[in-house]
């Protein structure tokens, strides 16, 4: 028992640490992140039974969660409940070219812009956003900005202008002053930013689509297709977590260079225990830790306990309210939502 339980707190150890060390630095490192929530939970079991033995190896497992007290903190919140707080309302949401259900074999679902144009959120960014010049019913730019006295930003990834095209949108309740392009990987990815006017200051809005895993949906409707396409499944998040980590130095790099408090949001495809994750966190705050409640999931299939669409922040814009919603079942992410107000205690202030 005391070898098994050595061992474990040093495997517990070499899977904590995974989070600090960049994918390009040390082979599929990025992959070990993934075991960081079933270590935690073994450690929390292992704990369990060595104090109810009275055995003093105890102490490994207490010692390693509290090593891993932060993954703790990232995973579930409790933060007090505010009912319609004031303040910059925002809105990220993976769409998926807003046709998810026609896509499942179903029928365009047109209540997707139904909701999208009722909620209230000041600025609204999209990834795989889908414009559709040739349709009315679809011609989102207008649907969302324009019939809604919102000012937008549009990327165009892949299409045509004039005809059908998707790529990344901002669209913003205020003034736009200024707008531009992080990175663009021609293909479905990428990253964009728009200075936008908010209560006689400026505040930097970033839309952000990091490298997709690249695995087949249907490979992930059902549990079976998951085991059989293990290898090849493995393969892609590997390179999926080094193109990742190639693209968010970019990003760190500009966010650094910002004249302005950021706000920072989108669809990562990196779970909270990721480099990335922390690599963000070292630069900004997460408004799920500030202002979330639960887990916070934003994965809308077969692997539903990933959380990897966020929203950061400069520590001069205090989230004071979070929310995943999960009743909004048009795509593979759900919206996520995050009201802020400024701190106005001048340590943080920008």
């Amino acid at each position: 028992m005391r070898i098994l339980t050595w061992l474990l707190f040093l495997l517990t150890l070499l899977v904590f640490g995974s989070v600090f060390i960049t994918p390009g630095d040390f082979p599929y490192v990025g992959l070990l992140p993934f075991f960081v929530p079933v270590f935690w939970l073994i450690n929390l079991f292992l704990l369990i039974i060595l104090t109810l033995s009275w055995r003093k190896l105890a102490f490994l497992p207490l010692l390693a969660l509290l090593i891993g007290y932060r993954f703790a903190q990232i995973t579930f919140q409790l933060n007090p409940r505010t009912d319609n707080p004031e303040g910059l309302k925002v809105l990220t949401y993976n769409a998926h070219l807003f046709d998810y259900k026609r896509r499942m074999g179903g029928e365009f679902d047109p209540n997707v812009f139904t909701w999208l144009q009722d909620h209230p959120a000041d600025v609204k960014v999209f990834q795989e956003f889908f414009q559709d010049q040739t349709t009315p019913s679809r011609n989102a730019l207008k649907l969302l900005g324009e019939d809604k006295d919102m000012e937008s930003v549009y990327q165009i990834v892949e299409g045509n202008s004039n005809k059908r095209s998707h790529g990344l949108a901002i669209f913003s309740r205020f003034p736009i002053i200024h707008e531009g392009v992080v990175f663009d990987t021609k293909s479905t990815n990428g990253a964009i930013f728009a200075d936008i006017v908010y209560e006689s200051d400026t505040v930097r809005i970033y839309n952000c689509h990091l490298e997709s895993m690249r695995i087949e949906s249907e490979a992930l409707d059902n549990l079976d297709g998951v085991k059989e396409k293990y290898r090849q499944t493995l393969g892609k998040l590997h390179r999926g977590s080094l193109a990742r980590s190639k693209q968010l130095k970019v990003l760190e790099e500009h966010v650094a260079n910002s004249p302005h408090p950021v706000i920072v949001m989108g669809d990562f495809n990196e779970i909270p225990y990721s480099n990335t994750y922390f690599r963000m966190s070292k630069l900004l705050t997460n408004a799920f830790e500030t202002a979330g409640r639960g887990f916070g999931f934003t994965y809308n299939k077969i692997l539903f306990f990933l959380r990897i669409d966020h929203i950061f922040s400069s520590s001069s814009l205090k989230a004071v309210e979070f929310k995943t919603h999960r009743e909004v079942d048009y795509s593979d992410h759900y919206p996520v939502t995050a009201t802020f107000r400024w701190d106005k205690n001048p340590e943080n202030q920008e």
